[in-house]
Parts: structure tokens; C-alpha cells; sequence
């Protein structure tokens, strides 16, 4: 019986494949502590949780994004003590005791790591501990408790079949007046900013905006890429919020980012300091 060589185009799409599948292996969870260099009773404990790598080098690189805003951060507050958590959930909770901020950056939808774990977070919450997630980590499934939770704790959250998550170059020529935006300049990015999110009515504060062009409506409506009221209010030029601030009611507070897909986009400098600065503002509380 004769053997046929694959095709080059076949070729390349099954060394693709097999590099998708050993990047998305789970390993085990691990806990680095990296100690303040100062010690100041007013300092604060930041906690970094990175879920496992799901794409190709380049995207959703959870670790090693998680790995460069943690070291950033301590030289930009020797006084914070940063604790990077790698993998998954821990399963030694008691980590997260006396946290002051809890940074997620993970994939998210149905595999969200706060979906089985809601207590805990709840009691974070609860605590007044700041909250930011990045990227997919803002994905939770609609109308579920995780939903719930992510709304209470940043004020909003992607709603599929509300939300869409396309490829688009944000040109964010103005910013507010808030302690998130300072030193920060107008700049334009490319990445996969989701947008039209699910807000809560109350204590939301928009930090990025830009008008998503017409090719961000190119697919089809489905549960990540279009619907009538998004392809109507993109028609009409209404500006898109990627990025914003929330003011819990009950105490503490909350940011969502939606870019943050290629892991190159960290060596731009204003998105890198907002997103640091972001961090910084949920830590420090008044």
C-alpha cells in the first residue's frame, strides 16, 4: 500500500495543531511570593492569578503577561508584596487571606476559574478587595452566578450575544480626568478588543473609548461576533468602551480590560502604565 505525504497547506495545520494541544496542557498550580523590598506597614499585598497559556505563542500568554505587570508593579511600589499564581485555582486558599487586590488574567467563559470557586470570591468581595481582570478573564457565562459575581465585582462583564470579540485597531484619542488615565497619552492599538459589554446602571466609569470601524461587524451575529443592536449602534458611530473603573457601593473597587490578547502589547507604554496604574488605583483605597 502506498503512502501519501501530506499536502504543505495540511502540513502546517497539523504542526499548528499539535503545538495548540501541548500549549494548552494543564500543569500543575504554582505559587511564587516575591516580598516587598521595603517594608511599610502601609504596604500592600497584590495577588496575580494567571491561568494556563490556551493559544499559540504570542496570545493569551496568562504567565508571562502575569510575570511582567507583577515585576513592573514592584518597581513602581517597593512597599506592594506580589504573590503570581500560576496554572489554575490554588488549592490552598488561605493565599488570598489579607489580599488588598486580586489581578486575573485567564481564559474565560464555561472554564472561568471563579465559576467553582464563587465563595472564596464572593468573600473577596465581601472584604473590599480590589478586583481587575483582564482580557477573556471579563467572559463569565450569561446569566449564571459567576455573572453575578463579575458585575459586583467590576460592573460589568461579556455577555455572549450582547458582547463581541473582534480584531480592530482602537484609536483612543481622548481620555477622562481619572487616576487611571494619569501620564497617560492618546494612542492607537491593535488587539482584540471586545466591546458593547453588559454594565450595571450605576458607579461604571468609562476609562478607554474609541469608534469600532465597520469591519468589526464583518461575521456573522453569533454569541461572540455580532448582533442587530451592536451592528446599529456601530453604524452609527457610537463610541465603544473597552476599558473601564468601577466604584463598589458596598466598598472596594474594580477595572476591566478587554485587550490584551497578543502578549506584544505590553511593550506599549500607555497601555501598559493604564493598566498599572489601574492596579494601583483598586489597591489603594481611600
Amino acid at each position: 500500500m502506498s503512502r501519501r505525504k501530506l499536502s504543505l497547506p495540511w502540513a502546517v495545520c497539523l504542526i499548528a495543531l499539535l503545538a495548540l494541544l501541548v500549549g494548552c496542557q494543564r500543569g500543575p498550580v504554582s505559587v511564587e511570593v516575591h516580598p516587598a523590598t521595603i517594608s511599610d506597614p502601609l504596604g500592600a499585598k497584590v495577588i496575580f492569578l494567571a491561568g494556563p497559556d490556551s493559544h499559540l505563542p504570542g496570545a493569551h500568554e496568562h504567565k508571562a503577561g502575569a510575570e511582567l505587570l507583577s515585576s513592573a508593579l514592584r518597581q513602581r511600589q517597593p512597599t506592594f508584596e506580589t504573590i503570581n499564581i500560576y496554572g489554575g485555582w490554588p488549592d490552598d486558599e488561605t493565599v488570598f487571606e489579607g489580599a488588598d487586590a486580586l489581578v486575573m488574567y485567564c481564559d474565560g467563559g464555561k472554564s472561568h476559574l471563579i465559576s467553582d470557586h464563587l465563595e472564596t470570591f464572593d468573600r473577596l468581595l465581601t472584604e473590599g478587595t480590589g478586583i481587575v481582570a483582564l482580557h477573556y478573564c471579563v467572559e463569565v457565562p450569561k446569566n449564571s452566578p459567576s455573572s453575578e459575581s463579575m458585575l459586583n465585582a467590576i460592573g460589568g462583564y461579556f455577555e455572549t450575544w450582547w458582547s463581541v470579540n473582534p480584531h480592530w485597531t482602537a484609536h483612543y484619542k481622548d481620555l477622562p480626568n481619572h487616576p487611571i488615565t494619569q501620564q497617560i497619552q492618546p494612542f492607537s492599538l491593535l488587539d482584540e478588543w471586545y466591546f458593547n459589554m453588559r454594565f450595571l446602571d450605576r458607579g461604571v466609569t468609562p476609562i478607554l473609548q474609541a469608534i469600532a470601524p465597520a469591519s468589526t461587524m464583518e461575521r456573522g451575529n453569533g454569541p461572540h461576533s455580532g448582533n442587530d443592536v451592536t451592528r446599529r449602534n456601530v453604524a452609527k458611530g457610537v463610541p465603544q468602551v473597552t476599558a473601564w473603573a468601577y466604584d463598589r457601593p458596598a466598598g472596594g473597587r474594580g477595572f476591566g480590560y478587554t485587550g490584551g490578547h497578543f502578549h506584544a502589547n505590553w511593550e506599549n507604554a500607555n497601555a501598559r502604565e493604564l493598566v498599572l496604574n489601574a492596579i494601583e488605583w483598586v489597591t489603594i483605597t481611600p
